[in-house]
């Protein structure tokens, strides 16, 4: 059974920092995208960022650029999200995706973790 499971979420201030990480198990996710989406309280859920399999390319939104990066570490089967300087606007529920389905930012995905929660107090 694969499962991606999301650790890291919490409460932060603005201009503070918080990492998501997201551990798959079940099967290799060596050849895979991955990618982080958000969902805000009445908002449809959007990407954030998306690695591709190697880890040498990566893609934001723009709304993020410059103050996220994802990564991954193969040996682990884990992706990351590192988020800096922090927004109210970045309070969602992150949710990890693996198995990318093209090679786009908004790309569909295969699984699903079941998401964490991360606030941002003004």
């Amino acid at each position: 059974q694969v499962q991606l499971v999301e650790s890291g979420g919490g409460l932060a201030q603005a201009g503070g920092s918080l990492r998501l990480s997201c551990a798959a198990s079940g099967r290799s996710f060596d050849n895979n995208h991955m990618g982080w989406f958000r969902q805000a309280p009445g908002k449809a859920r959007e990407p954030v960022a998306r690695i591709n399999w190697s880890g040498e390319v990566t893609q934001y939104a723009d709304s993020v650029k410059g103050r996220f990066t994802i990564s991954r570490d193969k040996s682990l089967n884990t992706i990351y999200l590192q988020m800096n300087n922090l927004k109210p606007e970045d309070t969602a529920v992150y949710y990890c995706a693996g198995g990318g389905l093209s090679p786009s930012l908004s790309s569909d995905y295969r699984w699903w973790g079941q998401g964490t929660q991360v606030t941002v107090s003004a």
